[in-house]
């Protein structure tokens, strides 16, 4: 009687864990609300472009052939069964010279591009701008340094609106702003490669102590020009909608202590609310100003109207979370960069060394992504955002890329338990579709559903174990099954 009662007493608590965890143990492409969509992302330059340069170079220049091979690719995507597609349009590529002449071949391979999509019927998701900066801007100006860039950007968005727009479903001004200022302008290690001593190695342009906080502003300011545009002069007729989006990770104290605590919340002011609060409430939050004070631009009135609600959407890219604790020898020196004001160290792991970049480690934290949406939710109000990035990088290339599927499996179930829980997330992009470029890890570092052979001229497709996964996720509705311990678990605070 006693071992009938035990069995009785661990059966129930079988049924109560599995009942905690319904929400995510299975799930399937119908558990998701009917306006959701699936799908997976490219980058312009990370894709390739049209080129005659060496097919074995380290660069982005072929890349994955998508310039030659994109009916081809479009195929594979159908095949696949994505709902979206995200990919990025060099403006260096449509507009060489930055304004003025379209180029035709640029503007006849997007065209084709979204129609061979539209017969596929494959939603189209198009980013205006990914560190694809005409060169003669950056030359004649200083590129997004100076204000003269909004009205480019503004009359190069406009281009793309008025020849693509009645085909596009979504459209995102910038990728990652918040991500690429500290590379691009602060320690110079990405294009286009602005610092100054001693902020950065090898400055032969820059001054890190302000242009980053110009480049936000600037980017604001151009995005929200954009989007005004949009919104009076198309959004009416082609019924797109248009939005910013955002490198995004959850960041956990590296212990218990207050100062880590408050470096915590200091990277969050400076690395989310840079961009979310004037877009909510039409300025710069206080802490970042009292913390980098006049080197912060301030908004007009004009400019505070402009930039006030100025999206549909927000855009996540989102691959892990990190540890951040304080760095005391930054927070009071006499130069300060942006580094400097974020005075936070980064840990990818426990035991992994700190670094003042933001560089994303190995951690697999699907229960962060829920974290960033609750926390956004609470400080914003309620957004709508998009999943526009997230996927599993390995090295080796292998077709039987079983990591990758338990990791897209873990991050889709958070998605899901998110919504759940009453954020507003209405679509969700593996990064990535095929085997890229990565600006980190060049050729080196495979990303893809499908992978590429990027030692062979002809750069050979081949969908991989974890394509067939999605394809049969997306088009017969398989259940997929997640654990009930990634759901909850979070990292503890080292002690």
């Amino acid at each position: 009687m006693g071992r009938h009662i035990q069995l009785l007493f661990f059966s129930a608590c079988a049924l109560l864990l599995r009942a905690q965890c319904a929400s995510t143990l299975p799930f399937t492409r119908s558990d998701f609300p009917d306006d959701f969509a699936f799908g997976a992302g490219t980058a312009a330059y990370q894709h390739g472009r049209a080129s005659e340069r060496n097919m074995d170079d380290g660069t982005g220049d072929i890349a994955s052939d998508g310039y030659h091979k994109y009916m081809q690719d479009v195929k594979l995507m159908s095949d696949i069964g994505l709902e979206a597609y995200r990919f990025t349009i060099s403006w260096s590529r449509l507009i060489p010279g930055g304004r003025g002449a379209v180029n035709p071949k640029g503007l006849q391979f997007y065209n084709n591009l979204i129609n061979e999509l539209v017969k596929e019927g494959i939603q189209i998701n198009v980013v205006l701008y990914h560190m694809d900066l005409p060169r003669i801007l950056e030359d004649e100006y200083g590129g997004w340094i100076s204000p003269k860039i909004i009205e480019d950007f503004t009359a190069y968005a406009n281009v793309c609106f008025r020849e693509f727009g009645d085909r596009v479903a979504h459209w995102t001004t910038m990728l990652e702003p918040n991500s690429i200022v500290q590379g691009s302008y602060d320690n110079g290690v990405l294009p286009p490669n602005h610092c100054s001593y001693p902020f950065g190695s090898n400055c032969t342009v820059g001054n890190s102590t302000i242009e980053p906080y110009l480049f936000i502003h600037h980017s604001l300011l151009a995005h929200a020009s954009t989007v005004r545009l949009y919104k009076q002069k198309y959004q009416a007729a082609q019924k797109g909608i248009i939005g910013l989006n955002l490198y995004s990770m959850w960041l956990y104290p590296f212990t218990d202590y207050a100062k880590d605590i408050e470096a915590t919340e200091r990277a969050k002011t400076l690395f989310y609310g840079w961009i979310l609060h004037p877009l909510v409430f039409g300025e710069y939050p206080d802490p970042m100003r009292k913390i980098a004070g006049s080197r912060l631009p301030s908004f007009s009135s004009y400019e505070s109207e402009l930039v006030t609600r100025a999206f549909d959407f927000i855009g996540l890219n989102h691959y892990t979370s990190l540890y951040t604790s304080n760095s005391p020898n930054t927070i009071e020196v006499p130069l300060q960069d942006f580094t400097s004001d974020l005075a936070t160290l980064f840990r990818g792991a426990k035991d992994a060394p700190p670094s003042a970049m933001i560089v994303p480690g190995p951690m697999v934290d699907p229960h962060g992504l829920e974290l960033i949406l609750e926390y956004f939710q609470g400080k914003y109000g309620n957004l709508t955002f998009y999943i526009q990035e997230n996927g599993y990088g390995g090295s080796d290339g292998t077709l039987n890329d079983l990591e990758r599927i338990g990791y897209l499996t873990k991050y889709i179930a958070s998605t899901l338990k998110a919504i759940r829980n009453g954020a507003d997330v209405r679509g969700y992009s593996v990064w990535s579709f095929m085997d890229l470029y990565e600006i980190f890890g060049g050729f080196k570092t495979h990303y893809g559903l499908v992978a590429v052979d990027f030692g062979t001229e002809e750069r050979r497709r081949q969908p991989r174990r974890s394509a067939h996964w999605y394809s049969d996720f997306l088009k017969n509705n398989a259940a997929i099954e997640s654990e009930c311990d990634f759901m909850t678990k979070t990292p503890h605070a080292q002690l």
